[in-house]
C-alpha cells in the first residue's frame, strides 16, 4: 500500500472552522443535533428556542433550518416551529435499499484505494467505537459511527456518492438514536472488523460484503422496533 495521508473533512469541531463562516457553522451545528438524535422525531422546537440553543442569532438560524428542510431532515410545522420527521418502518426499507447499494460500493472503492495511514486511522476509531459500546455510551456510539463511515466515504474519493450517502445519515439518525436508546448498546451490530480484516488483506470484494452486512443488520433492528411500536398504538 501506498502511505500518503489524506486528510478527511472535519464535521463539527474540527480543524478549520474557525474560518467558516457563521451560518455555515450554526448549520452544522444545527445539523448534529438532528443527526444524532438530540432533536427527537416528531418533537417540536420554536425557532426562538433553537436561536437559544445554538447562542445564535435569528437569520443563521432560519438559514440553517432552511437549508436541513430542504435536505429532508426538518419539517416546518407553522406557528414558528419545526420538528424532525418521524420515518415509518417503510420509510426505513425505502432507506435500506439505498444503503445496501451506496456504503457497499464505497467500502469497495475505499479498499481499492486505501493507505496504511488511513486504514491506521479507520482501527483506531473502530477501537474508540468499541470503548463506546462497552461503556454504555450512546451519544459516543452515535457520533462515532458516524464518523467511522464517513471516513470511508471520504477514502472512496466518490464525492457525488458520498454526498449522497451523507445525507441518508440525516434521514435514519434521529430514529437510530431511539431504538438505540431501548436496545442499549451491547447488541449492537459491528462488521467493522471483518470490514478492516478484508482491507488489510486487499480483499475489496469482502469488504463490501462486510460493511453491506453492518448496514443492513443495523437498519434492520430500526426498522423492525418501528414496526412493533406502530402495531403497539
Amino acid at each position: 500500500m501506498a502511505t500518503r495521508k489524506q486528510a478527511g473533512k472535519p464535521v463539527v469541531g474540527g480543524v478549520g472552522e474557525n474560518q467558516l463562516p457563521t451560518h455555515e457553522l450554526i448549520y452544522r451545528q444545527l445539523r448534529e443535533l438532528v443527526l444524532f438524535g438530540d432533536l427527537a422525531p416528531g418533537q417540536a422546537v420554536t425557532i426562538q428556542g433553537l436561536t437559544e440553543r445554538l447562542g445564535a442569532g435569528m437569520t443563521p438560524v432560519r438559514e440553517a433550518i432552511r437549508r436541513l428542510i430542504a435536505e429532508g431532515a426538518l419539517e416546518f410545522q407553522g406557528n414558528r416551529r419545526v420538528c424532525v420527521p418521524q420515518l415509518s418502518a417503510d420509510n426505513i426499507s425505502e432507506l435500506i435499499v439505498a444503503r445496501q447499494w451506496l456504503d457497499p460500493h464505497l467500502a469497495l472503492r475505499a479498499t481499492e484505494r486505501i493507505t496504511l495511514d488511513e486504514l491506521d486511522d479507520l482501527t483506531v476509531m473502530d477501537g474508540e467505537l468499541d470503548s463506546a459500546i462497552s461503556g454504555g455510551d450512546l451519544r459516543a456510539y452515535l457520533e462515532l459511527n458516524y464518523r467511522f463511515h464517513r471516513r470511508l466515504y471520504e477514502i472512496a474519493d466518490a464525492p457525488i456518492l458520498a454526498e449522497l450517502a451523507d445525507g441518508l445519515w440525516l434521514r435514519f439518525g434521529p430514529s437510530l438514536r431511539v431504538v438505540c436508546g431501548r436496545m442499549g448498546t451491547q447488541n449492537l451490530p459491528d462488521k467493522h472488523k471483518d470490514m478492516l480484516a478484508a482491507m488489510h488483506a486487499r480483499d475489496a470484494e469482502r469488504a463490501a460484503r462486510a460493511i453491506r452486512e453492518d448496514v443492513i443488520q443495523g437498519m434492520e433492528q430500526v426498522r423492525r422496533s418501528l414496526e412493533l411500536s406502530a402495531a403497539a398504538h
